[in-house]
């Protein structure tokens, strides 16, 4: 499954038009969103150790998480976007934007072995996942940590190609719920893709749509199926002030139908006869490690420098 959370990351990288020139990503800018992320990791992890919301739905009131909880047993995609603050204030990012974008399914009839299973097929994710994804292939397993590439493809206004490796890293919770995190490494904007003169951009100095990306992929075995949740956190240049009238709007509607996608996607990947029955020809869950994390580990890694790395409808809420 575009399990590569990466496939959020397509979502937020908006479209701009052509004149709006190349960008550069500052130092200050990679620091701000690298806070920004430490914050949000930070309520993640609380989450893992209190076992109450493991699920973002977990965190609302009882009415509205039972009804969030149907929408997803009827079949409905929850898409939300998010906020994180600091002491009840926004967090900063000079010259940048962050994305910040929570999405959940439900697959019934299925187990969170298989669904893992599926996702770690990344050989397969162009089958499941185009046009968004275009090439996709597996570079490193090395027990819970995995290493992918992916070429990436978003269209509105604009087309926009990215070559993108991500290290991907399980983390078992209990025999019921794994969480998946996923750190983008090398993000680098193609021009002129699948031509002669194809050629990356240089990283960092490009067109801005996007710089980093982060995504985080709790699931859970529970009510007959699984529950799969992406949240993902996006780096992108910022809007200009006279494009804000244009891009804003698409800031909403382009995460909302590719997430949908996704997610739909996944959920038929998983559901269909054919996918079922080759279930035992992918890798199995079972190469994960045994050992249980109350909480995932927090994040040591930074990304190399000058690299980029979730019913309808929406509603925004800060966290």
């Amino acid at each position: 499954m575009r399990r590569v959370l990466l496939a959020g990351f397509l979502a937020f990288a908006y479209p701009l038009p052509e004149s709006a020139g190349a960008a550069e990503l500052r130092q200050e800018t990679t620091e701000a969103f690298n806070h920004y992320v430490r914050v949000t990791e930070a309520r993640m992890a609380e989450g893992l150790r209190d076992g109450r919301s493991f699920l973002w739905v977990d965190s609302l009131h009882e009415l509205q998480r039972d009804r969030r909880y149907a929408q997803l047993r009827e079949g409905e995609i929850v898409i939300e976007r998010l906020e994180t603050l600091e002491i009840e204030q926004p967090i900063k990012v000079p010259d940048g934007l962050v994305h910040h974008w929570v999405a959940l399914s439900f697959v019934p009839g299925v187990t969170l072995q298989q669904v893992l299973t599926l996702l770690q097929d990344y050989d397969h994710h162009e089958a499941i996942y185009k046009p968004d994804v275009l090439r996709a292939r597996l570079l490193v397993a090395d027990g819970n940590c995995i290493k992918v590439y992916l070429r990436l493809h978003q269209k509105a206004i604009i087309t926009a190609v990215f070559n993108a490796e991500f290290d991907v890293t399980y983390f078992p919770v209990d025999q019921s719920r794994v969480y998946s995190r996923t750190y983008s490494t090398r993000i680098a904007e193609v021009e002129h893709a699948d031509r002669l003169d194809e050629r990356e951009k240089p990283i960092g100095k490009d067109r801005g749509f996007l710089w980093r990306l982060n995504s985080y992929w709790p699931f859970q075995e529970k009510d007959g199926g699984v529950y799969i949740q992406l949240e993902s956190m996006a780096l992108s240049r910022r809007v200009p002030a006279l494009l804000a009238w244009m891009v804003n709007p698409l800031l909403k509607s382009i995460p909302r139908e590719y997430l949908s996608r996704l997610l739909t996607s996944t959920r038929a990947a998983l559901t269909n006869r054919s996918a079922a029955a080759s279930f035992g020809a992918f890798p199995s869950v079972k190469q994960l490690s045994t050992q249980f994390f109350l909480v995932a580990p927090s994040s040591g890694a930074e990304q190399n420098e000058g690299h980029s790395t979730v019913t309808l409808p929406i509603q925004e809420r800060s966290i």
